[in-house]
């Protein structure tokens, strides 16, 4: 079992190496030396094997018998995983992270929202509602960090009230979005009027089980966000992934 200090030497290395590829200060092909990065955190050669399964598990790197530690290009890495979310959104990358994301929540929530309104169980329902009205209390007051708590747990419960489980594991994607814009100075000190009143719009129309306007109202949220952060992606490139040939 890993002491309270290898965790926190573990979780350095994993944050260090990680912020580095998906920074590009580390670029693809890139190799690395498992001797070398002890020395450079300097910690154990078992810290550093931990980081690099991680790292491996993301898609980041690959080991090479005889060469070492390589970094991978960005098509490798897995888009979904809140790490390298949270990653892509403290680099460069932010823009582009964010319109991936804003374009997959946009594909995705309404839909949820309009299964939740068919499919929520009653006490799902019930807390969507009361989450809402708190929102809506916590945004007019400027109270952002308890809004951004919300608003989390909002979004949550709509994807998992869809009773579709791929949906629900979304949740952590969603989290660093909205994690992200707040933690990145995207958001305003008072979230609009208008978004405050679909969120509430949302909650009624799953309460009432009118999946239409549930649907209406979470893509009108979702067109409003993206219309919100599109400045902050012109000019940043697309992410191609090559298509297998079989």
């Amino acid at each position: 079992m890993l002491t309270t200090m290898s965790t926190s030497l573990h979780h350095r290395a994993v944050e260090h190496l990680g912020t580095r590829i998906v920074g590009g200060k580390l670029p693809s092909g890139h190799v690395m030396l498992a001797e070398h990065l002890e020395d450079e955190l300097n910690v154990s050669r078992s810290v550093v094997r931990e980081a690099v399964r991680v790292l491996q598990s993301l898609g980041l790197v690959e080991t090479i018998k005889r060469v070492g530690i390589r970094v991978l290009p960005a098509h490798r890495w897995n888009p979904f995983d809140p790490l390298v979310i949270r990653w892509r959104l403290a680099g460069d990358g932010r823009g582009a992270q964010l319109r991936s994301l804003a374009e997959l929540r946009s594909a995705v929530e309404p839909v949820a929202a309009e299964l939740a309104a068919a499919n929520a169980p009653d006490s799902m329902r019930r807390e969507l509602l009361e989450i809402a009205l708190a929102m809506r209390d916590a945004g007019r007051s400027g109270d952002m960090p308890r809004f951004l708590d919300l608003d989390i747990r909002f979004h949550a419960l709509v994807l998992s009230g869809s009773g579709n489980e791929m949906f629900a594991n979304l949740i952590g994607q969603v989290t660093e979005t909205l994690t992200g814009r707040t933690v990145h100075g995207l958001m305003p000190e008072h979230p609009k009027e208008a978004a405050l009143q679909w969120h509430l719009d949302v909650a009624h129309a799953i309460g009432s089980g009118d999946a239409g306007k549930a649907r209406e109202a979470s893509m009108r949220i979702m067109k409003e966000t993206i219309a919100d952060l599109e400045p902050t992606w012109q000019g940043q490139p697309r992410v191609f992934v090559p298509v297998d040939r079989r």
